[in-house]
């Protein structure tokens, strides 16, 4: 075949390429926006089958044209800070398990900040349970935190001079038991007065505790004096020095019925007036305990 005779079909086959390229720029053309941030129908921001097409060109372009440049990622929410987890306090007593030193304490108990129960007077037994509250230091307490007191006198253990005492005895601070009368030694006067020295306030003061332990207990205030002087001045000043003693029960809270005062003078004494301390014992004030 010549060469003649075949030339006729290169302007057909360049007329069929010319268009085939037609048909496409004709159908990118109708296709064109498949790359359009601004798409509100596409869920990412991309036209369909953007990720497929972006390599032939950007809209508008040649067909060999820069590729579409990566759209921006869309912008993150910020991430919320977390909220902050209370620590855990099993009890509710306000002091978080990793700190407790006493879990399981019982409801509305006041702690400390190790989250123990308190117990002010450090004997064992917490505030909530302690009937005797202030025990001294080192004493010996029971469940209720109150000392012992074996015999039931009133007296606790640790300062009963008295242990078993009867059943039933009156007592004196001491846990011994009361006599009909007791001489309140260490209760002196001033010389020919019936002025109280400083040291008779300790023995007083026992007795007035004895006497509020037993609110019904009703005495006599009993003054004694020596024979020196005469008769009737030994007999006045012994009623004035019990009247001394008697008004220092009042003032200290004994209810004036209870009481009554009595002078004996000298005709009482226990020693011999001829000694110094036979005269000295002859000097005393008694409480003499009434029906």
């Amino acid at each position: 075949m010549s060469m003649h005779s075949r030339s006729p079909a290169l302007p057909v086959r360049l007329s069929t390429l010319a268009l085939v390229l037609a048909s496409v720029a004709h159908t990118a053309v109708a296709q064109s926006r498949f790359y359009d941030p601004s798409n509100v129908a596409s869920p990412t921001g991309n036209t369909t089958g953007y990720e497929l097409y972006r390599t032939i060109g950007c809209p508008g372009q040649q067909l060999l044209g820069t590729p579409c440049p990566e759209p921006p990622p869309p912008a993150k929410a910020p991430t919320p800070a977390p909220t902050p987890v209370p620590p855990k306090d099993s009890d509710g007593d306000g002091v978080p398990d990793d700190k407790d030193r006493c879990p399981g304490t019982p409801a509305g108990a006041k702690v400390d900040a190790q989250g123990c129960e308190l117990d002010s007077d450090g004997d064992g037994v917490v505030d909530r349970l302690d009937r005797c509250p202030g025990t001294p230091a080192g004493r010996k307490v029971d469940a209720s935190g109150c000392e012992p007191d074996s015999d039931g006198d009133g007296v606790v253990d640790a300062l009963d001079q008295c242990p078993n005492t009867p059943k039933g005895d009156k007592v004196d601070t001491r846990g011994c038991t009361l006599a009909s009368t007791i001489i309140l030694k260490g209760v002196n006067f001033d010389h020919d007065s019936a002025t109280l020295r400083p040291e008779s306030k300790a023995v007083l003061d026992e007795a007035v505790a004895t006497l509020k332990r037993y609110p019904q207990l009703r005495v006599e205030v009993a003054g004694h004096t020596d024979d020196r002087a005469s008769e009737a001045y030994n007999l006045a000043l012994s009623e004035r020095r019990a009247r001394a003693v008697m008004d220092y029960f009042v003032q200290a809270g004994i209810e004036p019925a209870r009481l009554s005062a009595k002078g004996y003078g000298e005709g009482q004494p226990i020693a011999d007036n001829r000694t110094a301390a036979g005269r000295a014992a002859n000097r005393r004030v008694e409480l003499r305990i009434l029906p």
